[in-house]
C-alpha cells in the first residue's frame, strides 16, 4: 500500500496515460495494476505516434501483417498495430473489469481525429472500433466537439463505452452529460439495459493554466490578476465536480440510477505539469474526489509516488474556487475565448500527430518489406 492506492479509499481512480507495445509486453502494466491499484488506461494518437513511430518495437509485427496483406491501407496497418495493444491492455485488465462489475478495468481508443467535426463518420468509426477490439472493457474516446455530442449520445444508445475526450469548459461538459444522459434514457424507452454501460468525461486541466499565465504574463488584468496564476484551472475543474454532484441528485438522473446506471465520472486528463515552477503533482493533489477518474503519464505516477497527498481535496474551498473564476471574468482574462482556443489546437494536435503517425507507418514499408 501507498500513496496511489490510497487514491482508492479516497473514491478516485488511477488510470495511466500511456500505451506502449514493449511496456504491455515486459509486464510493466500488470505490474501497476497489481501494486499500485491502476484500473484503467488512456492512449491518444499522440501516444501511439511515440510508441509506433520511434524504435524498432512494432516492425516484426509489421512485417507478418504486411506479408499477409502487401496492399493494406496505412491507416489499416495502424489499426492492426494499435487494436492489438489495446486488446493487450484490456486483456491485462479484464480481473479488474469482473472483479468491479464493470465499473473501472478500462481501456481507451480514440476515434480518429480527422473525424472530430463528422458526426455520422465518428459514430460509423466507433462502432467499426468496437467490433474490432471486441472487449467489454473497451472505452471508445469521443471528442465533445458540436458534432461529437451527437454521436455520444448515439454511441451510448448503442451500448458501447464512450470516454469523452477534449472537454475544457462547464458548458461542454455539461452538453455531454446530457448526450449520456440521452443515450440511456433511449435504451430505457426500447426496453435495453442500461447497467453495463460506463463513460467518462475528460476534462483537461493544465493546458488551460498555460494559456491563462500566458494571458497573465502578457499584462491581462494586471498585477491583480497575478494571483491567479496556477488557479483558474483547478478552479475551473472544481466548478464541473460542483454541477456533477448537483446533475446526480436530480430527478432525472435518479431514475436511470434506479435501473442501474453507473455514473458518467469526470476524469482529470492533462495532468502533467507544464510550468516548472509548480509542483510536478499539482493537479493529482488538489483534484482527488469520489467517482473521479485521473489519467496520468508515467512520470507524474512516479512523482505522486514519492511525493504526493492525498485527501479530499475536490471538495474543499470550493467557495475560493469560484470566487477565482469570479476573478477570472472580472479582469478579462475570457476564459470562454481560452476554452474554445484549447478544443481547436486539440483537434489540431492530435490530428497532426495521426499525420506524423500515419507518416512513420507508411515510410516503414518499404524498409519492411526489404528487411524480410
Amino acid at each position: 500500500m501507498g500513496r496511489l492506492n490510497d487514491l482508492t479509499n479516497a473514491g478516485q481512480a488511477l488510470w495511466l496515460d500511456f500505451v506502449d507495445r514493449k511496456f504491455l509486453a515486459e509486464g510493466g502494466l500488470q505490474k501497476m495494476v497489481d501494486e499500485d491499484g491502476l484500473t484503467g488506461v488512456t492512449s491518444n494518437p499522440s501516444i501511439f505516434e511515440k510508441a509506433m513511430g520511434h524504435g524498432d518495437a512494432y516492425d516484426e509485427e509489421l512485417a507478418a501483417y504486411d506479408k499477409d496483406h502487401p496492399d493494406a491501407a496505412t491507416i489499416d496497418r495502424y489499426e492492426h498495430l494499435a487494436i492489438l495493444d489495446i486488446q493487450a491492455a484490456a486483456d491485462t485488465l479484464r480481473p479488474v473489469y469482473d472483479r468491479l462489475n464493470g465499473k473501472d478495468g478500462y481501456v481507451s481508443l480514440e476515434v480518429s481525429p480527422y473525424l472530430a467535426n463528422d458526426t455520422d463518420g465518428t459514430i460509423a468509426e466507433a462502432q467499426k472500433l468496437w467490433a474490432m477490439v471486441d472487449r467489454p472493457n473497451l472505452m471508445v474516446k469521443i471528442p465533445g466537439t458540436a458534432a461529437g455530442c451527437p454521436a455520444i449520445a448515439e454511441t451510448i444508445r448503442a451500448g458501447i463505452n464512450v470516454n469523452v475526450t477534449l472537454l475544457f469548459s462547464l458548458a461542454a461538459y455539461q452538453a455531454v452529460a446530457e448526450a449520456y444522459v440521452a443515450g440511456l434514457e433511449e435504451r430505457v424507452r426500447h426496453d435495453l439495459p442500461i447497467d453495463r454501460i460506463a463513460s467518462v468525461a475528460s476534462f483537461f486541466v493544465s493546458r488551460i493554466d498555460s494559456k491563462i499565465d500566458d494571458k497573465i504574463d502578457a499584462g491581462v488584468g494586471g498585477e491583480e490578476a497575478k494571483a491567479l496564476k496556477g488557479k483558474v484551472a483547478i478552479a475551473n475543474a472544481k466548478m464541473a465536480y460542483a454541477w456533477y454532484e448537483e446533475f446526480i441528485a436530480s430527478e432525472r438522473w435518479q431514475k436511470l440510477a434506479a435501473k442501474g446506471a453507473m455514473v458518467q465520472r469526470l476524469l482529470w486528463a492533462s495532468t502533467g505539469t507544464k510550468n516548472p515552477d509548480y509542483r510536478d503533482t499539482l493537479y493529482l493533489d488538489t483534484l482527488i474526489g469520489k467517482d473521479t477518474v485521473n489519467t496520468v503519464p508515467p512520470k507524474t505516477i512516479d512523482a505522486f509516488r514519492e511525493r504526493g497527498t492525498v485527501g479530499n481535496t475536490l471538495g474543499a474551498d470550493v467557495e475560493d474556487a469560484r470566487h477565482v473564476m469570479q476573478e477570472v471574468k472580472r479582469l478579462g482574462l475570457d476564459l470562454d475565448e481560452v476554452t474554445d482556443t484549447l478544443v481547436t489546437e486539440g483537434v489540431a494536435s492530435f490530428s497532426k500527430a495521426f499525420d506524423d503517425l500515419l507518416g512513420a507507418i507508411a515510410a516503414k514499408h518499404p524498409a519492411v518489406e526489404a528487411a524480410s
